[in-house]
């Protein structure tokens, strides 16, 4: 053979080499997407935030599961049967089920996941989540020591009992959450304590997770073994924990991100001018809030003060000229949008500002406060420029009655440590996202024996009795009526104030396919696909 030939052949396979490569490299499909804050765990049973749930739906797939709208749909179940009085539910498991490792799951791999969640000593925030469950409450609380008497029975390797206390009409959605996700034993056993590393980690989601670089990304694959794999179009999802929304934002212009978590409050309306297609702002069955310590005094004593501080808020003010998206102010702890269901208001909600100042001024200085002897208190916020716009907001509306407010802001894992744990903090920057969509996923979160995830410390008989024996009510409309006069109950006493009910705020690339609109704003990558 020639050189000269010899060389044109070479010449011929390398580029058919680099074309074959750029065709591989071209054929897989990679969603890039911000995703809020550094994950704390993604232990379905030890994680508390928006962000971890992301990754863990991805993951793992529940006995149900969202579709692409939010609607409950089957997920490693594939039927169930309820009884007549609501209180038994039997599922049935796919037989195609498997773990990323292949093995088979199992109705045993939830018997273990509820009972993990439950038990004392995994110390889950979410373990009320479960109550409803026979027995759940008291092994939770350490009044049943045996924890094989929770309501949930392996009857063969595909069929799981579940036995609860009452009917629970949202209890299909409830199974949804992240909380009750399965987890693996075996993994979990042979690596106790770094079981959710990449390489150790095995779920039965849609992906499983092959990279986790701290404080810059997440990534997962495309999972062989999911039942819907055929149906999965996205090869890998990479997920960047992104509290700077300015630069997230400027990413997202730049091509590098295909859907961000947040977009930045002013540059809403640019956005809208400029970019109103790519931008998803929609209601949200969330609530922005301030909790307030109630184990501190002088709030924990004071609830004319606590309410003197909350009505001293202009929320329409920080609606209109801070978040910018379309956020209602709120004036109750549950959100519209809860079908039969109303929500219930503080008593000054349509008092005018001015008067509003007026009377907070008044209860104020009854409590001998005013401008020389200001009550001082300290706001805690996450690391986040819209949250301290607000924090900043508040801190100069408060100081108009005569309070001297600090702002202390603090990186995730450490906030949610003196927020939930340490129980460091006088008012605090919060937020709740409805697990389902029913005013219960509101009301149990501070109920008195809900645990860490009721940080104000709130503890009211009135407010307990209402929000539990509604469960036994089986009438909708008489339930959703006592459920109603639980939350008066609870905003009268004051316990957190309520800032803004949320709506979504994302930028979605026109490329992203299976983006749906949903009120619990979580979307799934196995119904999503990126084109161009």
């Amino acid at each position: 053979m020639s050189l000269i030939k010899r060389n044109v052949l070479l010449s011929a396979l390398t580029a058919a080499t680099l074309f074959a490569s750029a065709a591989v490299a071209q054929a897989e499909m990679v969603l890039h997407r911000g995703n809020g804050t550094e994950p704390e765990t993604l232990d379905p049973a030890k994680s508390t935030g928006v962000p971890e749930a992301n990754i863990q739906y991805e993951l793992f797939e529940g006995l149900t599961t969202y579709s692409a709208n939010g609607d409950v749909v089957p997920g490693a179940a594939e039927s169930w049967d309820i009884t007549d009085d609501g209180k038994t539910y039997v599922f049935h498991l796919r037989k195609d089920g498997k773990w990323s490792n292949g093995d088979p799951v199992t109705a045993g791999d939830f018997v273990y996941s509820f009972r993990r969640l439950v038990d004392p000593k995994t110390a889950s925030d979410y373990a009320y989540m479960l109550d409803g469950v026979v027995n759940a409450d008291k092994i939770r609380k350490e009044e049943e020591k045996d924890i094989t008497k929770l309501g949930v029975e392996a009857v063969d390797d595909l069929t799981l009992k579940v036995s609860l206390y009452n009917s629970t009409p949202y209890f299909l959605g409830l199974l949804r959450h992240n909380s009750v996700l399965p987890v693996n034993q075996k993994v979990i056993e042979a690596h106790p304590d770094d079981w959710t590393k990449p390489g150790n980690l095995v779920g039965n989601g849609a992906f499983t997770l092959t990279e986790w670089t701290p404080q810059a990304s997440i990534t997962v694959v495309k999972n062989p073994t999911f039942h819907d794999a055929a149906n999965v179009k996205l090869d890998k999802i990479v997920m960047y924990p992104t509290e700077d929304i300015a630069e997230e934002f400027k990413r997202f212009q730049a091509g590098e991100l295909d859907a961000t978590n947040d977009v930045p409050s002013e540059q809403v309306p640019w956005i809208m001018a400029n970019m109103k297609d790519e931008f998803t702002n929609e209601a949200y069955l969330g609530t922005y809030y301030y909790v307030i310590n109630l184990r501190r005094d002088p709030l924990g004593k004071h609830e004319d003060v606590r309410e003197a501080l909350s009505m001293a808020i202009d929320r329409q003010v920080i609606v209109d000229k801070i978040t910018q998206a379309n956020q209602l102010p709120a004036y109750s702890w549950v959100p519209p949008g809860i079908i039969g269901y109303t929500p219930a208001k503080v008593s000054w909600a349509d008092m005018p500002m001015k008067d509003r100042i007026a009377k907070a001024k008044e209860i104020m200085k009854a409590a001998g406060y005013g401008p020389d002897n200001p009550l001082k208190l300290e706001i805690l916020y996450n690391t986040s420029e819209n949250h301290k716009k607000i924090a900043v907001a508040v801190q100069n509306m408060w100081k108009q009655i005569g309070v001297e407010a600090t702002l202390l802001n603090q990186e995730w894992k450490v906030y949610l440590d003196t927020r939930q744990t340490t129980k460091q903090f006088d008012v605090a920057r919060a937020a709740w996202i409805g697990d389902y969509a029913d005013p219960q996923t509101f009301l149990t979160l501070f109920l008195s024996d809900a645990g860490d995830q009721n940080d104000a410390g709130f503890n009211n008989a009135d407010y307990d009795r209402l929000s539990k024996t509604a469960e036994k009510i089986t009438d909708q409309a008489a339930r959703m009526k006592q459920l109603h006069d639980a939350e008066q109950v609870f905003l009268d006493n004051m316990p957190i104030i309520p800032i803004y009910f949320y709506t979504t705020k994302h930028m979605v690339s026109k490329k992203v396919s299976g983006w749906e609109y949903n009120i619990l704003d979580f979307h799934l990558g196995r119904y999503m696909a990126v084109n161009g």
